[in-house]
């Protein structure tokens, strides 16, 4: 049985499907872009907004946002799980496939400047009452 309402659960999975199906519309769009095709590509981002849209609203139905000091506190917590759990155990795993163990370790190089950005906006919003510095 689960540990998380099935509402939740519904969010979550909603969520996961639309902000994948925003990312590959992104995808598709610079494949466009660079096959020429400006047009598609522009139809292929409206369409990946709309869906980082629909991502969002389950976000705030599962009230996964909630303001600065918790959001941010969340976002580095996920950082340091992928950067210290998630990725590392992907990478051994993958000691036959050694091209997408190498991509895996240029995203832990990007998640880990990722973190540095995010720590960065937590001190900047803890030393100040206003918004981060710019």
């Amino acid at each position: 049985m689960s540990r998380i309402p099935r509402f939740q659960e519904h969010l979550k999975t909603g969520f996961t499907a639309e902000a994948a199906s925003a990312a590959r519309s992104r995808a598709y769009a610079a494949r466009a872009e660079s096959d020429g095709l400006p047009n598609l590509a522009r139809h292929w981002r409206a369409l990946a907004e709309e869906k980082d849209r629909l991502a969002i609203g389950m976000l705030e139905a599962s009230e996964q946002v909630r303001g600065r000091e918790t959001d941010l506190g969340n976002a580095i917590a996920e950082e340091r799980y992928e950067n210290d759990a998630l990725y590392p155990k992907m990478i051994r795993d993958l000691h036959d496939t050694p091209a997408v163990a190498e991509l895996l370790v240029k995203v832990v190089a990007a998640q880990k400047e990722h973190l540095g950005r995010l720590e960065g906006w937590r001190e900047s919003l803890t030393s100040s009452q206003g918004d981060v510095k710019s």
